[in-house]
């Protein structure tokens, strides 16, 4: 047990005499583990300079991933959402595929800014553009219990019926540093789990540059990134331009994988912070004279 992070651990047992969810500091001995602590300026070198995504883990939660496409390359495992005879839903191993394009374009987005990630798909949408609300809990689920260090939905659901458990589930994806980063739904809808505190939401921006991203002061959406006529690797072997919040949530997807390869530890609230500290917006001037921002 002691190889695996304190995050990712069940929790402990309650404790006679301190408060439930309490550590006895006289009984228990205080666990060292790494930290990333962010320096006095926070700069884009010092967040992801010469980093290429190796030793994260990103699951795109998606209509499946397309390998024989050239920008996208091998997978660390496909995965499908399927219904049993007894109606219940569960996660199984199925060949890489995908009719309908989506996963694979946001997968060779995220496979250019991070080219050594591992990348899992796990299929949560039919053959269209649609899935059911069974299919997106199921595989959420299955990617947090998994521990993937990103997760990346480029997707959301309108129904109010799956909010609370989308919710929890998100919640329990940030206590463990399973960092979400979220699509915001293209129409001015409330959609789930995008406008949640503990995930990363995104919309997008009409730049071409796809490192350039802002900062949103104006919640719920938190970054804009690259989103308007993207370049995406498509089904057939074809590529195409497209437009969508979906295809800026795996620019920042890829970013949080060239920050977590360098600082391993970076917690999820700490992630945000640098993100937010090296936004094109929030650096400002900083960001191309002096490289960042303080972090006073």
């Amino acid at each position: 047990m002691t190889d695996v992070p304190p995050w990712r651990r069940p929790p402990r047992d309650h404790f006679p005499g301190v408060p439930a969810w309490s550590m006895p500091a006289s009984v228990v001995p205080h666990e060292r583990f790494e930290v990333s602590p962010l320096g006095p300026v926070v700069t884009r070198e010092w967040a992801w300079g010469g980093a290429d995504g190796s030793g994260i883990r990103v699951c795109v939660l998606d209509s499946g991933v397309d390998t024989s496409h050239p920008l996208v390359g091998e997978l660390e495992a496909s995965m499908d959402v399927v219904t049993g005879d007894g109606g219940e839903a569960a996660v199984v191993p199925v060949e890489p595929g995908d009719e309908a394009g989506h996963g694979t374009a946001c997968a060779s987005v995220i496979r250019a800014i991070a080219p050594a990630a591992s990348l899992t798909s796990v299929r949560v949408l039919s053959s269209g553009s649609h899935g059911t609300g069974a299919a997106l809990l199921t595989g959420l689920r299955w990617a947090i219990d998994e521990g993937f260090d990103v997760i990346n939905m480029s997707l959301s659901t309108t129904k109010p019926e799956f909010r609370d458990a989308l919710r929890e589930l998100s919640d329990a994806a940030y206590f463990r540093r399973c960092v979400i980063v979220a699509s915001a739904h293209n129409m001015p809808v409330r959609s789930y789990p995008w406008p949640f505190a503990s995930v990363i939401s995104v919309a997008s921006h009409d730049g071409t540059d796809p490192m350039a991203y802002y900062y949103n002061p104006s919640p719920p959406v938190e970054f804009y990134a690259r989103g308007v006529r993207v370049r995406v690797a498509w089904t057939g072997g074809r590529e195409m331009l497209t437009t969508g919040n979906s295809f800026a949530t795996p620019h920042i997807a890829g970013i949080c994988a060239l920050i977590l390869s360098k600082h391993r530890s970076l917690t999820p609230f700490q992630l945000k912070s640098v993100l937010y500290l090296t936004a094109e917006n929030v650096a400002g001037s900083a960001a191309t004279e002096n490289g960042g921002a303080r972090v006073d």
